[in-house]
């Protein structure tokens, strides 16, 4: 298996564009944006993280599917606006998934071998529910970090505008793709300048 996402959806980005001139208007302005609000929002957009100065940037929501290696996950969950919407569960799946389809290639083969052993056990314990959780736990305490669960997520561009900044020369690929995916958002690299 490998990272991916899909299924993107990309919300409010003309009302967020409009509202980047908000902080110097009287009157608030509902009409479609021009080119001065989009050059603005441009401006606003390539000042440092912090400033405040692309909080417009919040406006513009994303939702998306990611699927995605546990090791990345953990990375992942650092992010506070970084939301899960809802995500695939260990708890209720773990037993139905093919677990060796849902690694990354580079898990060591011998561990996939030890977690089909302990599936077949398992699979041996069905009259005894208590022998059975403790299995089960045993199960999913050996996942390997390269096992890959998808979740719908939700986050904005200034958030975005964070990881990207922050992972583009990570050493995961993982991060890699999530930056050319960045890259892929409408206005994304406008509007963060890279």
């Amino acid at each position: 298996m490998e990272f991916k996402i899909e299924n993107t959806h990309v919300y409010g980005l003309e009302r967020a564009v409009k509202a980047s001139g908000n902080p110097m208007r009287t009157v608030i302005e509902t009409d479609a944006p021009h080119e001065k609000d989009f050059a603005r929002a441009i401006r606003l957009g390539a000042t440092r993280g912090g400033e405040g100065h692309d909080n417009y940037l919040k406006g513009i929501l994303v939702h998306m599917d990611v699927t995605a290696p546990l090791y990345w996950w953990k990375e992942a969950q650092r992010y506070h606006w970084f939301d899960f919407i809802s995500s695939q569960s260990t708890m209720h799946m773990l037993l139905k998934f093919d677990i060796e389809q849902r690694c990354v290639k580079e898990v060591d083969p011998r561990i996939l071998d030890i977690i089909r052993e302990l599936v077949g056990q398992y699979n041996e314990l069905s009259d005894d529910k208590e022998a059975q959780k403790a299995k089960w736990r045993e199960i999913v305490a050996s996942l390997p970090s390269g096992f890959c669960l998808s979740a719908t997520m939700t986050t904005n561009y200034q958030q975005l505008k964070t990881m990207y900044r922050q992972r583009r020369g990570h050493k995961l690929i993982e991060w890699h793709h999530f930056c050319e995916w960045c890259d892929s958002l409408p206005y994304f690299s406008e509007f963060t300048r890279k």
